[in-house]
């Protein structure tokens, strides 16, 4: 079976757009960048540099103080136009989602729609944003709060969602009168170039949205700008802990969304069929490398074998294979060393204790080219093993037994994550005090991703980082509280 090869035709080709300037080859160096669903090349494409970085904020920062003072329902009504674009060309980011990562064509369309929902969602905070008054005493005093915007916030995406984590953070940024200067990741460089290609074709001024297409350079060197005045990292905690050291040179105020090792748990009076279905999302969505994924399933022992059964059952039904093809649910990992890393990963799994009951192996044959693991399910993993407290990033499930509610909830905190959690339960009263317990920032009950929406904030404890994303929370990110005191006396004399 042939595979079908990126149509270089449909990717966008600027990795710089810095002001009214679109630009095809920054002043960086050149990599040449891998479709991981056959191991080819897509395009070679010559990197941004800090000198871009440097071109992008001065462009950002000479736009800001018009932007800042566009009427609030002109910007509105500019975001509802976007939405109305994204979603009306929603099919125009499929070739680029593909390409970049391998993410799948049955859902790459839905992203377009999905940042039309954040655009149509923050459009409608743009002219809502408001201070409050205080009680004051003493002296006869007016006191207020105003809301006012950072000036230029710099985001940096992962590869592995970079259109859905561009949008969640820029949609919030922009409303609250911010500009920005984004970084497309370079080993998935595609889809964040066609989001600023198409903001800017859908009216937004020159220099309020910038992107620069770069590695690990090209963030440090916006992180170090004095010129940008908050950062929104979105990654792994090793990265985030050097953007940290960095941003604290200058007192920079960061966000950071970082990773997780998400439990579910499945008790003994769940719909069985409902938990393995959303369990099973947590190796197929993102292809297994989603931050917010549930790969560690806690399951009581009482049903233990039966959930095993069923579970393993769905995960030899998941379609793998060529990402072009409707029908494929689960595309490549991001790369082969990657894949190298996951699979011992699975191997070190076993080695303390754990058995595969699904999938295990590398895909050859006609996938031999790609970077493909079928669904991966490791069963009786020891909750203290190296794979079920860290991140595996591609399509691994590990389960554990446990008997009593406390020793659930005392496994599932057991971890230096708090991202996310997921309960399976028809009990409400079992509901509402697993996830009063839960050290995690989203918890899902009999469900699993349902609150990743524009108007539910999105974040994490622990070493899952802070700050939120989505809702008004997400609004006031990117907002600093400005007090004015004003003394209301009557003149002396």
């Amino acid at each position: 079976m042939a595979f079908t090869l990126p149509d270089s035709a449909a990717l966008p080709r600027f990795v710089n757009i810095i002001g009214d300037s679109r630009e095809e080859a920054g002043s960086g160096a050149k990599i040449a960048h891998v479709y991981p669903g056959t191991g080819t090349v897509t395009r070679e494409l010559a990197m941004a540099s800090a000198s871009d970085v440097d071109r992008a904020v001065s462009a950002a920062r000479t736009a800001f103080p018009a932007w800042r003072a566009m009427p609030v329902d002109k910007r509105r009504n500019l975001f509802f136009k976007l939405a109305e674009v994204f979603e009306a060309r929603s099919g125009e980011f499929a070739p680029s989602l593909i390409a970049e990562n391998g993410s799948v064509a049955m859902t790459a369309p839905y992203m377009g729609y999905d940042a039309a929902q954040k655009f149509r969602y923050y459009g409608g905070w743009c002219d809502k944003i408001h201070g409050r008054t205080i009680p004051t005493w003493g002296t006869p005093a007016h006191d207020y709060v105003a809301y006012e915007p950072y000036g230029t916030v710099g985001i940096i995406v992962p590869w592995n969602g970079p259109l859905f984590a561009a949008t969640m953070v820029m949609a919030p940024a922009l409303a609250a009168g911010n500009c920005v200067v984004l970084k497309s990741p370079d080993l998935a460089p595609y889809s964040a170039m066609k989001l600023v290609e198409m903001m800017l074709e859908a009216g937004f001024p020159a220099g309020v949205v910038n992107l620069v297409t770069g590695g690990a350079d090209v963030g440090e060197a916006m992180v170090a700008h004095p010129g940008i005045d908050k950062i929104e990292f979105i990654g792994s905690g090793a990265t985030a802990t050097k953007v940290l050291t960095s941003a604290a040179r200058s007192l920079k105020p960061v966000g950071l969304e970082l990773g997780g090792k998400s439990a579910v748990i499945v008790f003994d009076d769940a719909d069985l069929m409902l938990a393995a279905k959303k369990g099973i999302t947590g190796a197929v969505s993102s292809n297994g490398q989603g931050c917010v994924n549930g790969t560690r399933l806690l399951v009581q022992r009482g049903v233990y074998d039966q959930y095993l059964g069923i579970l393993s059952a769905i995960a030899g039904q998941i379609a793998v294979g060529d990402p072009f093809l409707p029908q494929t649910a689960l595309g490549p990992v991001i790369s082969e060393g990657a894949l190298t890393r996951i699979l011992g990963m699975v191997e070190g799994g076993k080695a303390d204790g754990g058995r595969v009951v699904a999938g295990g192996e590398r895909l050859g044959g006609d996938h031999a080219g790609g970077f493909f693991l079928p669904v991966t399910i490791l069963a009786d993993v020891p909750n203290s093993a190296h794979i079920a407290q860290n991140e595996v990033f591609g399509p691994v499930l590990v389960v554990t037994p446990f008997d009593t509610e406390e020793e659930a909830i005392a496994l599932a905190n057991s971890t230096e994550y708090g991202l996310g959690a997921y309960v399976h339960t028809q009990n409400l009263r079992r509901a509402h005090y697993v996830t009063g317990q839960l050290q995690a920032g989203m918890i899902h009950v009999n469900g699993a991703g349902e609150a990743m929406q524009p108007n539910c904030p999105f974040g994490g404890w622990k070493k899952s980082g802070h700050g939120r994303l989505g809702g008004v929370e997400g609004l006031h990110e990117f907002l600093q509280p400005k007090n004015i005191w004003i003394n209301v006396s009557p003149p002396e004399g």
